[in-house]
C-alpha cells in the first residue's frame, strides 16, 4: 500500500476531549491553598512536571514530554501533590500534544484563577519529530 493511500485510511481520532477532561479530574482533582499578597510586584510561580507522558491515538506508543506552567496567582495557589497526581493520571490517556495543552491549561485556570499564566507542554522528539504547544492567558 502506498504511503499516501495509509494515511488517508489511518483514523487520527481521540476521545471528545469533555470525556478526557472528565475523566482525569474524576480520577486526580487539582486542588488550592489560599495565597496572600504582602508587596507590590508580580509573583510569579513556576511549576514544571519533567516526567509527563500520555499516549499517541495514531500510534498506541507512549509520548513523553514535560508540562511547565508560570502563573501570576490571584487569591490561590496550585497544590503540588494535586498536580503530580493530576499529570500521572494522563499516563493511560490517548491524547495529541495539542489536546493535552488545552485540557490541563482549561483545568488549571479553572481551579486556579490566576490573573496571568502560560503553559508550555514541551513533548520529546520521536521520529525525528518535535513539538512544544504553548498557551497564554492574559499575558
Amino acid at each position: 500500500m502506498s504511503q499516501k493511500r495509509y494515511q488517508e485510511n489511518k483514523d487520527y481520532t481521540q476521545e471528545d476531549l469533555k470525556k478526557i477532561q472528565s475523566q482525569i479530574r474524576k480520577a486526580a482533582p487539582l486542588e488550592t491553598f489560599s495565597f496572600e499578597e504582602l508587596s507590590h510586584g508580580e509573583h510569579w510561580v513556576s511549576i514544571s512536571s519533567p516526567e509527563f507522558t500520555a499516549i499517541c491515538p495514531f500510534s498506541d506508543y507512549p509520548d513523553f514530554g514535560s508540562v511547565t506552567i508560570n502563573y501570576v496567582p490571584n487569591d490561590k495557589c496550585l497544590e503540588l501533590k494535586s498536580f503530580k497526581m493530576y499529570i500521572n493520571a494522563f499516563r493511560d490517556i490517548k491524547i495529541f500534544h495539542e489536546a493535552v495543552t488545552e485540557v490541563i491549561f482549561a483545568d488549571f485556570l479553572e481551579a486556579v484563577e490566576p490573573k496571568k499564566a502560560h503553559i508550555a507542554v514541551d513533548m520529546n522528539v520521536r521520529g525525528n519529530v518535535k513539538t512544544i504547544c504553548e498557551k497564554k492567558f492574559k499575558c
